[in-house]
């Protein structure tokens, strides 16, 4: 299949494409860059492997969760290609494509996949890639970090499974709340983020199970229904933070 697959999810602005059988990959920064800097990306990139638009079988987006502006930014972008060809999209959970390129690179088959999600919390799912569950139907949760989904059956395995993604870094040992010191032995974390040869990895599997959309279906997958604090949840925070930190003085 000749694919072009897209995510401005997070910091980072990646894309991957394939005539079927050669992948060809582009990052860049992301963020408010993203939106400037995509189209002209994804032409040069196209060009360098030697695709033209009408050729492609479908485009491939992260469709998130994560960055409001980033997922508005892809799912627009990928609809305003699509949508004159009469291409289908394929909507992919930036969870899974992290997932995916976790069990990919780190060759483990579970993967607990952990994106900050900024104002004390992160989004989450485990992805036992080795399961017959259906994995694109598990969209993730929005969590404080220290209520991560760990499966009973993974936490006495800490060598069979890996927390991924870019949370570990603000986090921490918050993530690791939940698991005993002898659960911890063994279990790696490393940083890991939703990549767009992931999402080719991904989609032949995910359309030929029918999750290809048309343009004008396509929509970002939200999961926080807000974007910032309001004024009295920041003030709230930040008289709690004060009052902490006394309480550590």
């Amino acid at each position: 299949m000749k694919l072009l697959a897209l995510d401005t999810s997070t910091d980072t602005l990646q894309l991957a494409a394939t005539d079927g059988q050669q992948v060809w990959q582009h990052s860049g920064p992301g963020g408010a860059a993203a939106s400037s800097a995509l189209i002209p990306a994804i032409l040069a990139l196209l060009a360098q492997a030697g695709l033209r638009l009408p050729q492609l079988d479908a485009i491939a987006f992260g469709a998130g969760p994560g960055s409001f502006t980033g997922l508005r930014t892809a799912c627009s972008v990928a609809q305003g290609l699509a949508f004159g060809l009469n291409l289908p999209l394929l909507p992919v959970n930036s969870l899974l494509a992290l997932a995916e390129q976790a069990r990919h690179q780190y060759g483990v088959q579970r993967v607990l996949a952990v994106l900050d999600a900024r104002m004390g919390e992160v989004y989450a799912q485990s992805y036992d890639f080795e399961s017959n569950i259906d994995l694109a139907a598990c969209p993730g949760e929005l969590l404080v970090p220290d209520k991560l989904p760990i499966p009973l059956a993974w936490r006495d395995q800490p060598a069979s499974w890996l927390l991924a993604g870019n949370a570990f870094a603000a986090y921490g040992p918050r993530l690791l709340g939940s698991l005993s010191s002898a659960q911890q032995v063994g279990l790696a974390c490393p940083l890991v983020l939703p990549s767009a040869s992931a999402m080719l990895r991904l989609a032949p599997a995910l359309l030929g199970a029918g999750a290809g959309v048309a343009a004008a279906q396509a929509h970002p997958n939200y999961v926080r229904n807000r974007v910032a604090q309001t004024t009295q949840e920041r003030e709230l925070a930040r008289n709690t933070k004060i009052a902490l930190q006394g309480l550590a003085a």
